[in-house]
């Protein structure tokens, strides 16, 4: 009896490791292209400030947002990856210190740095309907975005803190009532112990808010997107901001739900791991369309060589839509 269990648990910490190098490999290609996409902001700020690109100088205006974006994002995958349970128990021996990873991963991912990334999607795709002279794209304006970016997570950041330090309270010990450790176990837990290893879980109460802040954005996206895609009349830019709202309408969802039925299933075991994996990758998928779309494309057009102005307009950053790029579009197009 006692070589089965050994048995299942080897299995199952093999299926874990295989999950968590799987894990790492898709967040190394990642940092790559973030750092790529913050190199070549640089580089084109740079370029604007030597005089070279002089004249596109307010088309690099959102280069602090969208490379606070960058960082953001990365930040998120380096939680990702110390999340995994193979990697907790190399770094921490102690149960106590896996179980503060966990929290600090639960305050820092889902309470910072997620409902932030998607934040700072709405906030560049409304720059586009803004007009310049309110001082859009403006370093002024960069500071604001970012600091609404901060701010409207503030909700977030607190409902997880509460699940982190209030949630314990309600189940102290093992010798608590069968229905208290249920209902623990599902709705407050941000960890449990399997073996010598506290693996991180998704309590359902924070992803339930999770999903409702995820709810409003994807509606306000969508606004907004409708209202870009009414005024663009270029069919790369159409195509631009429908691959946003489709990914943020499809990967975010997903996410949660995912993290939703991460609670079923026991931690540990190869279906929970599954299904944390699936939400990562869903997670990842669509920060990665948004930075594509938002980030890597905008600049990597501007820098074309030798490209006249209706070369890369097509391909302009949406941050760039106000009325005065409206006007530049139609004379070159």
């Amino acid at each position: 009896c006692v070589a089965a269990v050994l048995r299942v648990m080897h299995l199952s910490r093999g299926a874990a490791d295989a999950v968590g190098w799987s894990t790492i490999g898709l967040f190394v290609l990642f940092a790559a292209l973030g750092l790529y996409c913050i190199f070549q902001s640089i580089y084109f700020w740079f370029r604007i400030r030597k005089g070279t690109l002089l004249s596109l100088g307010y088309f690099n205006g959102p280069w602090v947002t969208r490379i606070a974006l960058i960082l953001i994002t990365i930040w998120w995958g380096v939680g990702e990856i110390v999340r995994l349970s193979f990697l907790k128990r190399k770094l921490f021996s102690s149960l106590v210190w896996q179980k503060i990873a966990c929290d600090a991963y639960i305050l820092s991912n889902l309470g910072f740095a997620e409902p932030s990334i998607f934040f700072g999607f709405a906030f560049l795709l409304h720059g586009s309907l803004q007009k310049r002279e309110l001082g859009t794209l403006t370093q002024r304006w960069n500071l604001k975005t970012i600091g609404y970016m901060l701010v409207f997570c503030v909700p977030v950041f607190f409902v997880q803190a509460l699940l982190v330090f209030v949630g314990p309270t309600f189940v102290k010990d093992e010798n608590s009532a069968q229905g208290r450790r249920v209902f623990a176990k599902y709705f407050i837990q941000t960890s449990m112990p399997v073996g010598d290893t506290n693996v991180c879980t998704y309590p359902l109460f924070g992803t339930i808010f999770l999903g409702l802040i995820d709810a409003v954005l994807m509606s306000y996206v969508s606004y907004v997107g409708s209202r870009v895609l009414s005024l663009v009349i270029n069919k790369a830019l159409r195509k631009r901001v429908t691959w946003l709202i489709m990914s943020v309408l499809f990967f975010l969802p997903i996410r949660v739900l995912l993290l939703g039925f991460s609670v079923m299933p026991n931690p540990g075991d190869k279906a929970f791991e599954v299904i944390v994996f699936l939400s990562f990758v869903m997670m990842l998928s669509g920060t990665t369309v948004g930075i594509l779309l938002l980030v890597y494309w905008p600049v990597a057009s501007a820098l074309l060589p030798c490209a006249p102005p209706f070369h890369f307009l097509p391909l302009l950053p949406l941050t760039y839509l106000n009325d005065n790029s409206f006007v530049a579009i139609k004379r070159f197009l």
